[in-house]
């Protein structure tokens, strides 16, 4: 792996509070990597510290190799865009976009001027007094037309209705697939932005939690359906994490992946399997870890739902509707 990014020990405190806590990471050079987790875990701070926004308190980022502070060739290679993304008070979008054109070697004019037309952005006006929507068109449009070999999102994309995201989504796609460079997503939209990351990295209390290509993930849970009886005796000795009852039927969502052994009991209870969400991966994941820190002693587990049979296992960080997502 060649590392685009590379972040070791990195520490960071704001008087009390801990924002990063030792994080050692590195994001791979020509990928799209996903950075989730929690308001407060610690994306913001990372991705600052790393565009030489923010110094650490302690440990160090390396952009290809090189400090970024005060490093021009290594910020010119650097893209940052965040929600409420602030510029000049007079700037206009018009702007915004020739600075940005004359800061970033790449740009991108055809791109810009398709996005600036799909999302209806109004190049005459003030940024300050656009609406939340439109401040955030123009962010994710610099960010993209800018191909810098670096770009983090930071959320800049949640002011866009659904329809103007779907467009930022394509966009990056086929901007992506004519000049791979590495992107750093960070969203709280997690299956929205799913199909588009390679690797999935969680943040949870300023500690890496996941660092693991996406597909890999995935496959450490499935969700399995059918009778409720032929599917919980399937569950029995498996970790359970998400439950659903639908009359007599019932489907539960495991953790481990499907040896070829399951495959005969599966088709012995006629069960049916489906894949699981990353979002609710992920949210299962953060819970189970914040959950082992504030365990009650042991001898006190929590009892299984009502539909399941006698000596069922309990339900641990139970998912509702686990069947959601896309």
């Amino acid at each position: 792996m060649v590392a685009a990014v590379a972040v070791a020990g990195l520490f960071k405190r704001y008087r009390r509070t801990v924002a990063l806590d030792h994080v050692s990471i590195g994001f791979e050079e020509g990928l799209i990597h996903g950075l989730f987790g929690h308001n407060g875990a610690g994306k913001t701070t990372l991705m600052s510290i790393v565009t030489a926004q923010t110094l650490p308190t302690s440990g160090q980022a390396l952009v290809y190799g090189q400090r970024p502070y005060e490093h021009a060739p290594v910020l010119e290679r650097m893209c940052f865009i965040r929600e409420g993304q602030s510029y000049p008070n007079d700037a206009r979008a018009r702007d915004a976009f020739k600075a940005a054109r004359m800061f970033y070697p790449r740009w991108d004019q055809a791109l810009a001027d398709h996005l600036t037309r799909a999302l209806a952005i109004p190049l005459n006006q003030r940024v300050r007094r656009m609406s939340r929507g439109q401040n955030s068109a123009v962010g994710v449009t610099i960010g993209l037309a800018a191909r810098a070999d670096i770009t983090f999102f930071d959320e800049p994309y949640l002011g866009l209705d659904a329809m103007a995201r779907q467009v930022f989504y394509e966009a990056l796609e086929v901007s992506y697939a004519r000049d791979p460079r590495t992107i750093v997503l960070s969203s709280h939209l997690i299956d929205e932005v799913a199909p588009l990351v390679a690797n999935v990295v969680v943040l949870d209390h300023g500690q890496v939690l996941i660092d693991q290509d996406r597909r890999g993930l995935l496959g450490r849970a499935a969700r399995v359906i059918g009778p409720a009886a032929a599917v919980w005796d399937f569950a029995r000795g498996r970790e359970v994490i998400g439950h659903e009852a639908m009359g007599p039927y019932s489907a539960l969502t495991v953790m481990g992946p499907l040896a070829a052994a399951d495959q005969a009991l599966l088709a012995a209870g006629g069960l049916t399997v489906e894949g699981v969400s990353l979002q609710q991966l992920v949210i299962h994941l953060t819970r189970s870890r914040n959950a082992a820190a504030t365990a009650p002693p042991p001898g006190a587990p929590p009892g299984p739902p009502p539909d399941a049979p006698p000596g069922a296992s309990p339900v641990a960080g139970s998912i509702a509707n686990p069947g959601g997502g896309r």
